[in-house]
This record gives C-alpha cells, structure tokens and sequence, in this order.
C-alpha cells in the first residue's frame, strides 16, 4: 500500500524486491554500482591475518561491526593498528565517501558511509568495504537503499547461520537495491537526511529522560535510606564523610554486626546444564532482586546446598568485575530459593533476625550513594577484587525495622511511579524507530513521491505543490503507508 495522496502516477510490481516501484525505476546489484577495481568491493582479512593483540591504543583505526549502526559510521569503542601493520593489508583499506557493511547481524547487511575523522580505516573480516561509483549512484541514497527493509529482507534471505546469522561477499555483490534516475535519488537522500535526523533529535530527547529517570530514581532512593522520609526530624553526623547526617534515632553500624558474610562456590563447567538451582554473577548484578529459582542448574551436594543456601533476605554482593560500577552491586532475595548455591564470584551478606528488613536491603545495598564507599576505599583504576573484610566495614544507617518497611514500601510505589514513567518512554522510542524504518523504505521503493520537496530550511519561495508535509516528525512518519 502507498501514499495516494504523494505517490507517483504509475507503479509496477518489482520479482525481485516484492514490493511496488514506480515505473520508471529499476533495480541494481551493489556489485554494478561499484567501482571496476579489484579493492573496490572487498571483505575484512582473515582472523589469522588480524588479531585482537594487534590492537593499540592509537594509529590506524579499524571499522568493526559495532561501528556500524543506524546508517551511521559510529566513532565508539575504535581499535587501532600500526601503520605496519595497516601496510600488510592494504586491500582492505576503507577511505572517507566508501561504504562499509556488515556480514552479521544484529541485522546483517546494515551499512554507513565511511566518516573523515580519520583519512583511512582499516574494515575486519565480518566487514565489507564498497567503493561506490558515484557516476552511476548517489553515495547518501546508496547507504538509504541497503538499509530498507525490502533489501534487508533479500540479504536475510541468502544468509547463513542460526544464533547470528551471516551473508558472504559474494551475496552482498549479488544484493540488488530500487534504482531511480540520479536526480531522484539525490531528492531522496536529502529527504531522508533532514527527515530521520528530526526523528533522531527526538529519539535522543526520549533517551536522555530515560537516563533522567534513573537518576531520579537513584536520588529518591538514596535520600529515603539515609535520611528517611521524615523531613522535619532532628539530624546528626553519622561520622561517615560521603553518608552526611543522618535522624538522629537511627544507628549507623559497620555490617560485620548485621550478619555473616560467605563467599560463593567454584564449580567446574562439567557439573552444570542439569541438577539444583544456582544464582551466578549475572543474577546479582542485573536486578534489584533475585530471581525466584536463579538462572541456571548444577550438580551440588547436599554439604554445598547447606553451606552455600540462599534464603529470604540474603544479599548477594558481586566480588570482581573490569570496572567500580560492577563492583559490590547486590541483589536482595525476596523468597527462599530451595536447595539453590552461589557463584564463587559472589559473596552472601545473611543479615541477623530482627535487624535488617528484605525490602529495605533491596534499596539500600543497591544505591548509588553507597557505591561512594567501594570507590574510595579500593582506588579502582582497571579492575578489582571485593574482600570480605572492606564488605563487612561498610556503614550501614539502621532505622528500626518499622520505619524500615515504611521506607520500602515509600520506594515500592515511587518505584511503580518510575517504571511506568521509563517504559512508556521506551515504547515511544520503540515507536519512533518503527516509523524511521518504514519511512526509510516507503522513501527508497517510491512509496511517496519527494521529487518535490524541498528542506524547510530553504527559502519559502522554493516550496511548490504535491510537497509530503514535513511541518514535525509525527506528520512526517504517519504520511508513511507500507506494504
């Protein structure tokens, strides 16, 4: 289905693309539109050829699949190689005004246009290096084109594999793309340029309120368990720099007097895949709680199970991590997990009956206030090793166990407040980006017609008849009708 209103007159439907092209257009395969050179259409070297040691800190930077997203070349996360190095492969040289694309998913064949923060690049081997013919294609539509769905869906279709799949340098030669006269596909290159980047500036909008969020969040949390909910109760100095004041009735005690601490269990790879329920790193650093039956089995004695039980109220604190921000994150079990063991990389703070309540340690162990304690006293630089002994330092401000439950409650509903606040933000990114894809692909297949329009931008006097109405981006996306 296309936009009647700003579609073209007549269409025809296209074997290949499955889909409707207005009549005029045809299509092309990528391996046409680039340049007659042997290094015009290449893939990375073999892994034996490049290595991750051959990584440096700076020189020649490599275009991984990670620097490849949104259409975009992605100046994140680069790896560098020597100039030595960059030498022995010269053939897989990749230059400002080329196009990179990825063999792999997540999705495969996505490409962008090469960036000039660098003069040169060097592409690894799930990475293709296309030098387009600009004689015969737009650069700007050429990366448009391979990014719809319509392109995408046939390159999916010659791929290989299961759990990530991959498309070979022959197929990606083979990937045909809609082919409209040049001066269309300038139009629509300049259509999609001002078009997605509106969407994107909203999109970046909806992400940095998310992160808004959170930090909200965090500040609520951190402000409810060290100073209460009480606003006009009378403070004293806890003694503790980064804790400030804290209601003068509550203690403030070192955890080594609020329970026992117990380093997880090593268990080999052999003994895991069937047996009794086990809580491992990722479970204690991904959630505020424990999952109710943990994330996997092994095989464990009934010793083991004793020794290494988790049960309602246990707080489980990663141990070693590459950075502070994974360092001491905690998990709090809400419900008894029945013959369950724990990761050797964890260690389990059991609070003593009567001191601690479950809901209040789920908030407190996890704010970010008290990751102020680990930071200074284990000076991270690269990565580091939780002790038992800094764990059982750590100050812990005690209410009674009344207004412990008070203060989890308070942060339960605030927590309801946030999480409803933070997915609609995402279903409205969720949105967003569907809507950016659709008018991606309505674009470069001729579902509407934007031989006509010109950038807001430009003077008013260019502005003519049969223009998509571009006045915001949700009239922008909702003239978008696909197949």
């Amino acid at each position: 289905m296309r936009d009647l209103e700003n579609g073209y007159e007549e269409y025809k439907f296209n074997d290949y693309l499955k889909t409707e092209l207005p009549s005029h257009w045809i299509n092309k395969r990528l391996s046409y539109l680039a340049r007659e050179d042997k290094s015009a259409f290449v893939d990375g070297p073999f892994g034996s050829d490049l290595k991750s040691s051959d990584y440096i800190d700076s020189g020649v930077p490599l275009i991984q699949l990670n620097n490849i997203r949104d259409s975009k070349h992605v100046m994140q996360n680069l790896k560098f190689i020597t100039e030595e190095k960059k030498l022995q492969l010269n053939r897989h040289l990749a230059i400002p005004g080329d196009v990179v694309i990825a063999k792999m998913a997540d999705p495969v064949a996505r490409s962008a246009v090469v960036r000039d923060y660098f003069y040169e690049y060097v592409i690894v081997a799930d990475c293709v290096k296309m030098s387009p013919n600009l004689h015969l294609v737009n650069l700007e539509y050429l990366v448009w084109a391979i990014n719809c769905d319509y392109v995408r869906i046939n390159a999916e279709l010659v791929a290989t594999g299961t759990t990530r799949i991959r498309v070979n340098l022959g197929e990606l030669k083979k990937l045909k793309i809609p082919y409209p006269p040049l001066d269309e596909q300038q139009k629509i290159a300049n259509f999609l340029d001002h078009e997605t980047a509106k969407i994107d500036t909203l999109i970046a909008k909806q992400q940095q309120l998310i992160q808004l969020l959170k930090e909200k969040r965090q500040a609520v949390i951190s402000h409810a368990v060290t100073k209460g909910l009480n606003p006009d109760a009378p403070m004293r100095d806890s003694g503790v720099e980064w804790l400030g004041a804290v209601p003068a009735h509550w203690d403030v005690k070192p955890l080594r007097y609020l329970g026992t601490c117990q380093n997880g269990i090593n268990i080999g790879a052999e003994f895991f895949g069937s047996g009794y329920p086990f809580v491992s790193y990722v479970d204690a650093y991904k959630t505020e709680t424990l999952p109710e039956f943990g994330s996997g089995l092994v095989q464990s004695t009934e010793h083991d199970r004793k020794v290494y039980s988790v049960i309602l109220g246990d707080v489980i604190f990663t141990r070693t991590s590459e950075t502070i921000e994974e360092i001491g994150l905690s998990s709090t079990c809400l419900k008894t997990i029945d013959d369950a063991t724990f990761a050797g990389f964890l260690i389990r703070f059991r609070p003593t009956s009567n001191l601690l309540d479950s809901g209040f340690s789920k908030y407190y162990f996890r704010n970010k206030l008290m990751r102020t304690f680990f930071t200074k006293q284990m000076n991270i630089v690269t990565r580091a090793s939780l002790s038992q002994g800094l764990l059982k330092k750590l100050p812990v401000p005690l209410p009674s166990l009344n207004e412990q439950m008070e203060i989890s409650e308070f942060l339960d509903n605030k927590s309801i407040i946030f999480d409803k606040l933070t997915e609609r933000t995402k279903n409205a990114i969720e949105f967003m980006q569907e809507r950016r894809i659709a008018l991606i692909s309505a674009a470069v297949t001729g579902k509407i017609d934007v031989r006509n329009w010109v950038s807001p931008d430009a003077s008013s006097t260019a502005n003519t008849p049969n223009t998509p109405n571009t006045s915001d981006s949700t009239a922008t996306t909702n003239t978008v009708a696909v197949a």
